[in-house]
């Protein structure tokens, strides 16, 4: 099979085996002669990312790295990243990494230009609009995982410092005018890495799939990114040289991106509490609350999984859905507790109130109430 194609749904996708080599290409087609190339400080000095700044350097460019990114960024690490792009003078970004990368990076590049603090532009109402879009410099993105797909998404989430709340910073101008994703940069990626970004692509589709706001494109798009996730996360799992399984991983996360316009839920409004305040790592956190949260929806959901599991070739419906889910998480040594991972019950109605004020709410197909909240958390911790 071809895996090899060029994309420009959602934006302009460079797709396959090898095309990183394309980087300099990607740079002159959205005008950028002077990038800072941003990942995390886990990747700074690995192969992958010195190979990228060497294909720049013979190409003629004189790139610079920023790397530092926590694994959750927040507005500290932006704030370098901004005085690193004006210091240097740079004219565009390539986003390089996870989705902690690629979220900074493509900050950086938006917040370049801007005056106002970064908060002013939260994903609420229109509150994008006060951004001079004009300033808003362009991105070339390169994920590295199979995950977030953030490299195809208008936005990014930035977690506030002072009150360890996550928040989501929107801006149409924020997708990347040019993707490459070359799977051969996720070979490397280690066993639970490879496990909680799969399942955080399959978290993405679950939610968009289970949305009740209208959206039949990223409904069927959520449907077939389930599918390649249960076909081929297992694969990339098993054997990370796998190159058709790390493709078709790759382009499952970014199809989950693409899905979840349609809307999240409970599994991302309480994935995000846990993590600004335990620093989990947000794939897997989300496949620990997924089970209790299919749960939660079953009398709103019920019908349609039955239907997206017989695609799937699942046998039982819905209540046959819900146990490959766990058993999915067990093959691939996700914890069943949080509190395997750090979290404690103590900070139930701090997290039950952060979960509450998350945008994710909006989309999951039963209201979350504080009761409804609380039990969930008691159920996953």
């Amino acid at each position: 099979m071809n895996l090899t194609g060029n994309w420009t749904y959602p934006t302009a996708i460079k797709f396959g085996a090898g095309r990183i080599r394309e980087l300099p290409g990607a740079c002159a087609e959205a005008h950028v002669t002077k990038p800072l190339l941003v990942t995390d400080k886990g990747l700074a000095d690995l192969p992958i990312t010195r190979h990228a700044l060497e294909i720049l350097e013979q190409a003629g460019f004189d790139p610079a790295l920023f790397a530092q990114v926590d694994p959750n960024p927040n507005e500290i690490n932006l704030a370098d990243g901004v005085k690193a792009f004006r210091d240097g003078g740079h004219d565009g970004v390539i986003a390089f990494g996870g989705g902690s990368g690629l979220d900074l990076g493509k900050m950086v590049a938006f917040m370049a230009g801007q005056t106002r603090p970064v908060w002013d532009f939260e994903d609420i109402d229109d509150w994008w609009t006060r951004a001079d879009a004009e300033a808003i410099t362009p991105i070339i993105a390169v994920p590295t995982t199979a995950g977030t797909g953030s490299e195809v998404g208008r936005a990014s989430v930035i977690t506030n410092s002072q009150t360890h709340v996550k928040k989501i910073i929107f801006h149409p101008k924020v997708l990347p005018a040019v993707v490459i994703c070359d799977p051969e940069l996720t070979v490397g990626m280690p066993k639970f890495i490879t496990a909680g970004t799969g399942l955080d692509a399959f978290a993405h589709c679950v939610e968009a799939f289970s949305s009740p706001h209208y959206h039949p494109m990223s409904q069927g798009i959520a449907l077939e990114g389930m599918r390649l996730v249960k076909e081929y996360l297992p694969r990339a799992h098993a054997d990370g040289t796998d190159i058709e399984a790390r493709a078709q991983m790759m382009s499952a996360a970014a199809m989950g991106s693409t899905a979840f316009q349609k809307g999240l839920g409970a599994i991302h409004a309480l994935s995000h509490p846990i993590g600004a305040i335990y620093n989990t790592h947000h794939g897997t956190t989300n496949a620990v609350c997924m089970p209790a949260v299919l749960e939660l929806n079953a009398p709103k959901i019920a019908d349609r999984f039955d239907m997206a599991a017989a695609y799937l070739g699942i046998d039982g419906g819905f209540d046959g859905f819900r146990a490959f889910v766990q058993k999915l998480n067990d093959q691939l040594d996700v914890p069943r507790r949080l509190s395997e991972m750090g979290v404690d019950r103590d900070r139930i109605d701090t997290l039950t109130a952060m979960a509450l004020e998350d945008p994710s709410c909006g989309g999951n197909p039963v209201k979350l109430t504080r009761d409804n909240v609380s039990a969930l958390f008691e159920a996953i911790i």
